[in-house]
């Protein structure tokens, strides 16, 4: 019987998702074989007592630094050890960046986020990543970063530049973590969420689906996530995208109920997060994705492109929220 307790150390003992229970992996094993029907009434119901079930967050993810990335993730087609056809390219212009994100806005999304391909980015780095992020803030977006593991005090420059959340995948169970990455260890990923929440960030922290592993697997992902205390603020759930030259290209297909039960078990356990459906999407139904809505989530990638894959263009995002009676989630200070 398998416990996961993480406590995340923040300077202080106020936690803006205080933990209702710690999750056994053999209870959330529970909730994934509860009848399916049963499973997303439940989980509806836990949404609707702590979100309008109306309104759905829009996040835009942009690539400022594509390619290259050193590590040796099994899913990523940014990794420089795979060859996938993707072109390395270097930090974009901070103007670019800034038009992105106003085209963004005007669309409709709340939120902007900007991922980097590195193990880690350098203090030069920072530097320009902060007066990335402090320019985008001024357009009156929430903002986050996803920009790999930070040394001692990046967290803080990253906040005072007006980081609103720092994204970390824990991206599957913990018991599986060195079989898909290398390169890194699952403690190297706890030691940055812990300097991100003593920085005062919030968190975006998720995982991948569909990676061939079983579902006990599943249950260990869900329960290492809502057992960080405090609980992320957004938890993404990714279907694993299948991209030709990595490792994980012929993995098998995930049955899309099993995706959907995932979410449920999400929200169930994690009821004041915000739950993402996030990549994979573009792949998915309009019914699928309505079942993902009904069973909590509550947050989506919105725009063409997610950091190297094709997402939903945001005419068919649009026409699908009037078919389902969603409507944006606004942002505000």
């Amino acid at each position: 019987m398998t416990t996961y307790n993480l406590r995340l150390k923040a300077k202080s003992e106020l936690t803006p998702h205080p933990t209702a229970q710690y999750w056994r992996k053999c209870e959330v094993e529970e909730l994934f074989e509860m009848p399916f029907m049963d499973l997303i009434f439940k989980a509806a119901q836990v949404h609707r007592e702590n979100f309008n079930p109306q309104e759905i967050q829009l996040s835009t993810l942009l690539s400022i630094k594509t390619g290259g990335c050193p590590e040796d993730c099994e899913y990523c087609p940014q990794s420089a050890r795979y060859d996938t056809g993707l072109t390395r390219q270097t930090m974009l212009d901070v103007e670019e960046i800034v038009e992105k994100a106003k085209i963004a806005k005007a669309r409709g999304a709340s939120r902007f986020c900007m991922g980097a391909a590195w193990r880690g980015p350098k203090p030069k780095d920072i530097e320009t990543v902060s007066s990335i992020v402090s320019a985008v803030k001024a357009l009156g977006l929430e903002t986050c970063g996803t920009f790999g593991m930070l040394e001692e005090g990046m967290a803080e420059d990253l906040k005072q530049a007006g980081l609103d959340y720092y994204n970390h995948n824990l991206d599957t169970d913990p018991e599986r973590y060195d079989q898909i990455i290398h390169t890194r260890g699952h403690d190297d990923r706890m030691d940055t969420l812990g300097k991100v929440r003593n920085a005062g960030l919030k968190v975006c922290c998720g995982g991948i689906v569909g990676m061939n592993e079983t579902r006990p697997e599943r249950a260990g992902l869900i329960a290492s996530l809502a057992n960080l205390d405090p609980q992320p603020e957004s938890v993404p759930i990714n279907q694993l995208v299948k991209v030709e030259g990595t490792p994980l290209a012929d993995a098998e297909d995930l049955d899309w109920t099993e995706f959907v039960r995932t979410i449920a078990v999400a929200r169930i356990t994690m009821p004041r997060s915000f739950v993402r459906l996030s990549a994979g999407r573009g792949e998915m139904p309009e019914s699928m994705q309505a079942f993902c809505f009904m069973a909590g989530a509550n947050s989506i990638f919105y725009g063409d492109k997610l950091l190297t894959t094709e997402n939903p263009e945001e005419d068919k995002d649009r026409v699908l929220m009037d078919k389902l009676d969603l409507r944006p989630l606004s942002y505000t200070e």
